[in-house]
C-alpha cells in the first residue's frame, strides 16, 4: 500500500508539531507520524516552566497536547505509527510505516528526537518525574537550595553539575572511574566549586524515598578488597551520561556525526539530501530544549515550503 504526500513529518515532539503547524499554514497538507512516544520526551516531564507563553507553567503532556491540537486546527494529518525503513536515494522519498505502508514524500522533516541514556535501574522508572531527571536545565529550578546528585564524568556531567551548583545547596558528582573525562577547563571548574563534591569510583545501586527521591545507595570501588557501601541524602538525581539520537533508520542516507546526531548545514535544518530536513533533538547535541526544538521545526517547515515552491511541486 502506497500513499503520496507533499510533506511528511516524522516525530511528534515540539519540533514535529511546530513543523506541522507551519507546514499546514503554508498549505503543504503535512502528514505527521507520532512515532514510538507520541509527544516526545516532554510527556515524561511533570512541570515545564521555561516554555514561553505559560507564566504559571504547564505539564509536559498538556503542552504537547496543546501543540498537537494547534497543528490539527490548521489541517495537519496526525497519525499513529513509526518508521521501520527508508529509501532516500531518489525523490519522492520512500518511508515505510509499521513495516506495512509506504509513504512517498516530496519533502521529509525528521523530528525523531533523542533518547536519554539511563543506568538501567528499576528505581529510575519508579521515580521518573519524582526526582529523576536527564535534563538539569529543564528541571534544576525545582531543586533550589536542596541536595542533588549528577551521574557522569564527561563534559555534559560537569556542565550540569556546575549549572546545578548555581541553584542547589550541594551537588554530588558520581563518577564511575577514578578520573573525569571532561575537558580540562570543565574539570577545573568542577573541582574548584565548593558546592560540588566529586565521588570518584562510585556507582549507583539504587534510589530511596517515599514517593519522591530522598537518597541514593552507592558502592565505592566495586569488586575491590576495600569495596564500601555508601548512602547519600539527595532530593534530585540527574543522569548526564549522554543521549542517543533516534536516527538509525535514516543513517544509510543521511550524514550523522559519530554519536548519531544528524548533520545539518550550519544555520539551517537542511541535510545532505535536498528536500530532507532535520529539526529538534535528533540534530541538536548542544541545547536539547523544547523551545529550540520548536524553533528548528519552524525553520524546517519554511525550508520545505521554499523547496517545493522552487521545484514547482
Amino acid at each position: 500500500m502506497t500513499e503520496k504526500v507533499r510533506c511528511l513529518i516524522i516525530g511528534s515532539g515540539p519540533a514535529g508539531y511546530t513543523a506541522a503547524i507551519y507546514a499546514s499554514r503554508a498549505n503543504l497538507s503535512p502528514v505527521l507520524y507520532e512515532g514510538m512516544q507520541p509527544g516526545g520526551q516532554l510527556t515524561t516531564t511533570n512541570e515545564v516552566e521555561n516554555f514561553p507563553g505559560y507564566p504559571e507553567g504547564i505539564t509536559g503532556p498538556e503542552l504537547m497536547e496543546d501543540l498537537k491540537k494547534q497543528s490539527q486546527r490548521f489541517g495537519a494529518d496526525i497519525r499513529f505509527g513509526y518508521v521501520t525503513a527508508t529509501d532516500l536515494s531518489v525523490a519522492p522519498y520512500k518511508v515505510t510505516i509499521d513495516g506495512e505502508k509506504t509513504i512517498e514524500a516530496d519533502t521529509l522533516i525528521i523530528s525523531t528526537g533523542a533518547t536519554a541514556k539511563y543506568l538501567g535501574l528499576a528505581d529510575e522508572n519508579k521515580y521518573a518525574g519524582s526526582g529523576v531527571s536527564a535534563c538539569a536545565t529543564c528541571d534544576g529550578f525545582f531543586y533550589r537550595k536542596r541536595k542533588v546528585a549528577v551521574v557522569g564524568g564527561g563534559d555534559t556531567a560537569c556542565e550540569e553539575a556546575t549549572y546545578l551548583a548555581g541553584l542547589a545547596d550541594k551537588v554530588f558528582l558520581i563518577v564511575r572511574k577514578p578520573f573525569l573525562r571532561a575537558s580540562k577547563i570543565m574539570q577545573e571548574r568542577v573541582l574548584a566549586n565548593p558546592k560540588i563534591e566529586v565521588l570518584f569510583e562510585h556507582e549507583t545501586l539504587g534510589l530511596t524515598g517515599e514517593m519522591v527521591v530522598q537518597g541514593a545507595n552507592l558502592v565505592k570501588r566495586r569488586g575491590e578488597a576495600d569495596e564500601t557501601q555508601v548512602h547519600i541524602e539527595i532530593d534530585g538525581f540527574f543522569l548526564a551520561i549522554g543521549h542517543k539520537p533516534n536516527s538509525d533508520v535514516f543513517k544509510p542516507w543521511i550524514e550523522t556525526d559519530e554519536v548519531g546526531y544528524i548533520k545539518t548545514i550550519p544555520g539551517t535544518p537542511r541535510t545532505n539530501i535536498p528536500g530532507v530536513f532535520a529539526s529538534g533533538d535528533v540534530a541538536d547535541p548542544h541545547y536539547r530544549q523544547a523551545i529550540t526544538a520548536a524553533g528548528s521545526g519552524c525553520q524546517a517547515a519554511i525550508e520545505a515550503e521554499r523547496y517545493l515552491s522552487e521545484k514547482g511541486i
